[in-house]
């Protein structure tokens, strides 16, 4: 509860028309301050008037006034400069490290506001405030996904840059780490981001003229190549990978990494490391390919690779299937146009100063249909429009880092619930 007093406090939510301090001086309000996450007072720089004389310091906030001292704020100087102290029950004189007192104010509010953040934080539903949202402005909506939406490359941008820094900046093998863990579709991410972490990109681009060379690096590295084939193919494959094996010192990931179940044979990851081998062989710098794209489809284009002929008739390395080219599908390349190329163009956008490139990012999303996704199924079922991918993204960043951690004190749409009558 002392972070919905906070969040009264910086919002003003509280009844202002009386304020007292526990020992009768008038209390004006004329800025709340700076809210401090970090260590130190609730609220830098807050400038308050007490019986007519302007105090500027900083204001701390506690359930409790004996919270001050359970905290060992009497006995630490960073604390000598809070002008006020906020509660919700006044139990006890509290003093600064060098014994003088410090204000207090009980701090009134409407109980509906409290009504409002209980029922919030209380609420089964995977989106607490999913009864109230018909009444939540539109307008309101479409700003905060646009927050939302922002907030979520800006995480994957430090995912990005920490890739960058674990690879001196090479933007190539960080692009080439972040498309292939899309290419898990969820399921096999970690295990398709582990490959391609023991398996530098700049060790295919020495042997990237060869499709052969470059499928044995990915299926060996992989765990997935069968001991003692019985087909030249995967002869072929051994030999290969025994070879760039002793050049290179790889050692494999154990091929219990990958997942089958409810995977469709599409999905396989033996169909996605035939396609991966097809496209870098095709293309070994693909990152600078990349951030050429305007529109959609010359991604979809760009991707149109076809495995080997082995493939067409296999979906891995023991049974048959019926003939077919095993293009990349449309929903893996959204996938990876969303988790991949969009983040990449957007971060590399933002790290050289060309701010076209970081827009061109998002208009990327606004043209690519929306993911199709537990999370994205249950807002469009409350009433949310989800159409596009921008939509989408905005949305699982809201039910992750909002709903998911019940932070409606944070949310725009929560703060319109609670501070409102």
């Amino acid at each position: 509860m002392e972070q919905l007093l906070q969040y009264i406090w910086k919002y003003r939510l509280y009844i202002a028309d009386s304020l007292q301090t526990t020992t009768g001086a008038e209390v004006d309000v004329i800025d709340a301050g700076q809210h401090n996450t970090n260590s130190g007072p609730d609220f830098f720089n807050a400038k308050v008037k007490l019986d007519g004389t302007v105090w500027a310091g900083n204001v701390e906030i506690h359930l409790r006034s004996s919270d001050w001292m359970r905290h060992g704020h009497h006995e630490d100087k960073a604390y000598d400069s809070v002008i006020l102290n906020v509660v919700e029950v006044c139990d006890a004189e509290i003093v600064r490290s060098n014994g003088e007192i410090v204000p207090q104010l009980v701090l009134p509010f409407p109980e509906t506001v409290r009504e409002h953040y209980r029922h919030l934080v209380a609420a089964d539903s995977a989106i607490p405030c999913r009864n109230q949202l018909g009444e939540i402005d539109p307008f309101l909506f479409s700003s905060w996904k646009n927050v939302l939406l922002t907030e979520r490359l800006e995480r994957k941008t430090e995912a990005i840059r920490l890739l960058l820094e674990q690879n001196k900046q090479n933007w190539e093998e960080a692009f080439y780490i972040t498309l292939l863990r899309s290419f898990g579709m969820g399921i096999n991410s970690d295990a398709f981001e582990r490959l391609a972490r023991s398996l530098p990109l700049n060790f295919i681009l020495k042997h990237s003229d060869s499709l052969l060379q470059v499928e044995a690096f990915f299926f060996g590295q992989a765990g997935l190549l069968i001991e003692n084939p019985d087909n030249a193919y995967l002869q072929l494959l051994q030999r290969e990978y025994r070879f760039l094996q002793n050049k290179f010192s790889l050692n494999p990931i154990e091929p219990e990494a990958w997942r089958f179940l409810r995977l469709r044979p599409a999905n396989f990851p033996h169909i996605r490391l035939a396609q991966t081998a097809a496209l870098y062989h095709k293309m070994p710098m693909l990152f600078s390919k990349i951030i050429q794209i305007v529109k959609p489809e010359e991604f979809y284009t760009l991707m149109a690779v076809e495995p080997s002929v082995y493939w067409q008739t296999h979906y891995d390395f023991e049974a048959e299937s019926v003939k077919r080219t095993k293009h990349l599908g449309k929903t893996a390349l959204q996938v990876a146009l969303i988790n991949a190329v969009v983040p990449m163009m957007f971060a590399y956008g933002m790290s050289t100063g060309q701010e076209e490139l970081s827009n061109r990012a998002l208009s990327l999303l606004e043209e690519v249909q929306g993911e199709d996704n537990a999370i994205v199924r249950n807002w469009k079922s409350a009433g949310v429009s989800v159409e596009s991918a921008y939509d989408s993204q905005a949305v699982i960043q809201l039910q992750k880092e909002y709903c998911d951690k019940k932070k409606c004190l944070y949310c725009r749409i929560g703060h319109r619930i609670l501070s409102r009558k």
